[in-house]
């Protein structure tokens, strides 16, 4: 493992299996404690991602309470650890609540030593992806594509096209669905241009009525109608040295069509009820959910001012289109507003996670955060579920109680959530994995994945 650090935490008052936890997993630095303090102290002193947690432990061996109350200090500390619990044959229900107050996985005893060594090493590998996907988040924080966060090859793809665009001033037209971020991308070109330290002007053509925007966007001069008691700059004009934005383009009425496409030509302004020139440098964006070509057939939208806002087209992926960014995006959003109103420790449930994979999300990433945000200002517990998300459970594939097929399923999707973060390079999917790329190539085959020779 490269010489890299991997603590196991187990929390177990049975000497005879603490010891044989402790030699069980060779791999990591394991340490140990016996009671709720001493797991805490040991949480405080070595930072482990993984913890093993008995719920049997003193001053009740018998009962769970004390179990439970460790889980919930460890993860109130540590919100990230995976926490694994280990309970008896009779006590389901004990473990169903672990899950519920943010236990990652139960396992029932007496443990197999072989499952469980496969359970933390995939809960460890989880916690290094978070980590990792977390780190490359805040890295990026700070920079022209901040707050976009793009891991399926399709929004990679867009992100490469936008650095490539930016800095060159053409106008761009970004076409995609409602929700689909259209105006963190056209901020993103701004942000990476010359005209970066200049005002980014934004305007919705389909919120104005069409007797306003033509003075929104133009400006006017005193008198030009009642109520027009001073000369007032426009959008365009206010925006002269950076850049304008004009979302909803095919919703622009036919004779601000024809006036827009004068400015873009000349790049010179009349104020309504003005008759002087004013010349306006400005860097046009343009988007629309709409399918301006059918636009054009229909005679709603001009032929020649398609042509002159569409230099460079940039279309944008609706989220069911995005190869498992659903998911990256949901625990974006969940950490995010949980540390917004102080719910912190809050995670997905197994069966949350699946709906959101496969919910078709016709609202797109808008209907995502606002799923997740009224889950979390309404959480009861520290677990959000399919219902929570008002998503229905029964797209989630129901859980094997074969402790087979859930080894194979978790492979499985190990394997592919490898290939999704890795952008589909076997090599790095394996190293990631931590086996080598025959072994991957014969698990691939095994469980019939399409991936090809590549990487």
């Amino acid at each position: 493992m490269s010489g890299e650090k991997r603590t196991l935490l187990v929390v177990e008052d049975d000497p005879g299996l603490q010891s044989a936890l402790r030699w069980a997993f060779d791999d990591f630095e394991v340490v140990t404690a016996e009671d709720r303090e001493g797991a805490i102290r040991q949480l405080r002193r070595h930072h482990p991602e993984v913890v093993t947690l008995d719920l049997g432990l003193p001053p009740e061996p018998g009962g769970a309470g004390e179990g439970l109350a460790a889980l919930e200090e460890i993860l109130s500390l540590a919100p990230q650890t995976k926490v694994i619990v280990l309970t008896g044959n009779d006590d389901r229900d004990n473990a169903v609540r672990a899950v519920e107050l943010g236990a990652w996985l139960f396992c029932q005893k007496p443990v197999d030593a072989r499952l469980l060594g496969f359970i933390v090493e995939r809960a460890w590998r989880l916690h290094e992806l978070e980590r990792s996907a977390q780190e490359r988040r805040s890295s990026a924080a700070d920079g022209p594509l901040a707050g976009i966060i793009a891991t399926s090859p399709e929004m990679l793809e867009v992100c490469a096209t936008v650095e490539k665009v930016a800095p060159t001033g053409v106008t761009a037209l970004l076409l995609g669905e409602s929700g689909t971020g259209k105006e963190m991308l056209a901020r993103a070109l701004h942000a990476l241009s010359p005209r970066a330290e200049r005002r980014f002007a934004a305007i919705n053509c389909a919120a104005i009525p069409d007797t306003l925007l033509e003075s929104e966007l133009f400006g006017y001069e005193k008198g030009a109608f009642t109520g027009a008691n001073a000369r007032r700059e426009g959008h365009i004009e206010g925006a002269d040295g950076g850049t304008l934005f004009l979302d909803e383009i095919g919703d622009l009425p036919l004779p601000l069509q024809a006036k827009l496409l004068r400015f873009l030509q000349e790049r010179v302004i009349v104020r309504v009820g003005g008759r002087e020139e004013i010349p306006v440098d400005v860097r046009v964006v343009c988007a629309t959910h709409r399918d301006l070509e059918s636009l054009m057939r229909e005679g709603t939208f001009r032929e020649d001012l398609y042509y002159r806002v569409s230099e460079v087209t940039i279309r944008i992926p609706a989220l069911r289109d995005r190869s498992g960014e659903a998911v990256v995006l949901a625990r974006h959003f969940l950490d995010r507003h949980a540390r917004e109103h102080g719910r912190n420790g809050l995670a997905f449930t197994d069966d949350a996670m699946r709906a959101i994979e496969s919910h078709p999300w016709p609202g797109n990433i808008r209907e995502l955060e606002n799923r997740i945000k009224r889950a979390v200002i309404l959480a009861e517990g520290r677990r959000i579920d399919a219902t929570a998300l008002e998503l229905q459970p029964g797209d989630a594939e129901p859980l094997p109680f074969s402790l087979r097929q859930v080894r194979e399923n978790a492979e499985r999707q190990a394997m592919l959530r490898a290939l999704r973060y890795t952008g589909g390079n076997v090599s790095q999917a394996a190293e990631l994995l931590g086996v080598t790329r025959p072994t991957f190539y014969a698990l691939a085959n095994k469980y019939r994945l399409d991936i090809g020779r590549g990487g």
